[in-house]
């Protein structure tokens, strides 16, 4: 029986997501021995993860557009390879700032190749599970946390956190770019077919018209939120948990943890947004997450760390998708490799800036318990918004009569 290509997109997206953003989210483990080795603080080491973020969002509409017009081969094989210098190049840092562009930079602005290239290439291969399809890509981020993680501090404890970064920066250039040259545009027909759907079912908007639609800023600013209120309590996760007596590798299995839940939480809010709508699931999921957030707040013991890691990763994993699927109800697929660019790069900023300010909390206070209250807000604040959506039908009318490509 012959395999629909459109499943190989998907084994693709998920190799180059868990593969590519799992090195980058690796930094978590890397933060204790980094500190100890070099004698850096957290807030500094944080820092790269700052400019991760900020050059993905800087990254992400760039690569977008790029694959719209390019293809998401060459730009998943060019971020691929610009991935494996940044970690190679950092694994050698002798200084502060040398491991900050390096990382931080060089990891950051490679990462935006993959995600919405990626998903937006996934989106034009189905008409069916589409759905499923962009919760499996994205699944690949969970998978990232749950291999790449305990592999990093495997590494790590038995060598040193360079032979580690090193070791990440040529599986990067081992499997994403051979991954990468899978990719393939869908056949005519169904390029045909998902145009039909686009005309039929969203708005004819030019990519600069949809990004100054209400509705836009509305999706993006609840993204943001939502990045800004889960990304300082996932890169601190292991940490505090340290801080609190549980030993670093199991620490890192909380991480781990946290990775599997949020895989399942992707699966269970994709089958279940089919049933009873997007909005309803996001809305839903985005509680769940401030509410598990606001438990590390009275966690103490490695029992209840697992417990929270479970339901704050199906939770943030779970809302993760179904922003791909809301661009391309209200957008269309004509764009979205560009308009879905713009949403990610408006949530990496607020990716950016959870992991810095929370070790900027620490340093300065001796605890993470303000980042967890100023975290769980931010995520409340992402529920309120998201219940602001309108439905698609309500954006249509601001594509001009005949509306240009």
């Amino acid at each position: 029986m012959k395999i629909f290509y459109g499943w190989v997109i998907v084994a693709v997206g998920i190799v180059v997501t868990c593969v590519g953003f799992g090195s980058m989210m690796s930094l978590a483990v890397f933060l204790q021995p980094m500190a100890e080795a070099m004698g850096w603080s957290r807030t500094a080491i944080a820092t790269a993860a700052l400019l991760n973020f900020l050059a993905m969002a800087a990254g992400a509409f760039m690569w977008g557009a790029l694959s719209d017009r390019f293809g998401t081969r060459v730009v998943v094989v060019a971020g691929g390879a610009l991935m494996g210098l940044g970690l190679v190049t950092a694994s050698r840092a002798t200084s502060l700032g040398w491991f900050q562009l390096s990382f931080g930079v060089l990891v950051g602005l490679a990462a935006g190749s993959l995600y919405a290239p990626m998903t937006s290439t996934t989106t034009r291969w189905f008409t069916r599970h589409r759905t499923l399809a962009v919760a499996l890509v994205s699944a690949g981020l969970s998978f990232g946390a749950t291999f790449m993680a305990p592999f990093a501090r495997w590494l790590i404890s038995t060598y040193d956190w360079r032979t580690a970064m090193l070791v990440l920066g040529d599986l990067v250039w081992l499997i994403v770019i051979p991954a990468a040259l899978l990719v393939r545009n869908p056949p005519t027909t169904a390029v045909r077919v998902a145009a039909s759907s686009s005309a039929n079912g969203g708005p004819a908007l030019t990519v600069g018209q949809a990004l100054r639609t209400p509705q836009f800023a509305a999706i993006a600013f609840t993204h943001f939120a939502c990045c800004a209120a889960h990304s300082g309590p996932i890169f601190h996760m292991v940490t505090n948990a340290i801080d609190h007596g549980v030993t670093a590798m199991a620490a890192a299995t909380v991480f781990s943890v946290a990775g599997l839940a949020s895989f399942s939480g992707k699966i269970v809010c994709g089958v279940v947004a089919d049933r009873v709508g997007v909005k309803r699931t996001l809305v839903t999921g985005l509680a769940l997450q401030a509410a598990a957030i606001s438990l590390y707040l009275v966690t103490r013991e490695l029992g209840g760390f697992y417990g929270v890691a479970v339901m704050f990763g199906f939770a943030y994993g779970g809302v993760m998708p179904l922003y791909a699927v809301v661009v391309r109800e209200y957008f269309g697929e004509r764009i979205m490799g560009a308009v879905f660019g713009g949403v990610s790069t408006v949530a990496t900023l607020g990716m950016a800036l959870g992991p810095v300010a929370g070790g900027w909390l620490y340093d300065g206070l001796g605890s993470y318990a303000w980042m967890f209250i100023a975290s769980s807000a931010i995520g409340a604040g992402a529920v309120a918004v998201a219940l602001t959506f309108r439905p698609p039908a309500s954006v249509r009318h601001l594509a001009p009569a005949g509306g240009t490509a």
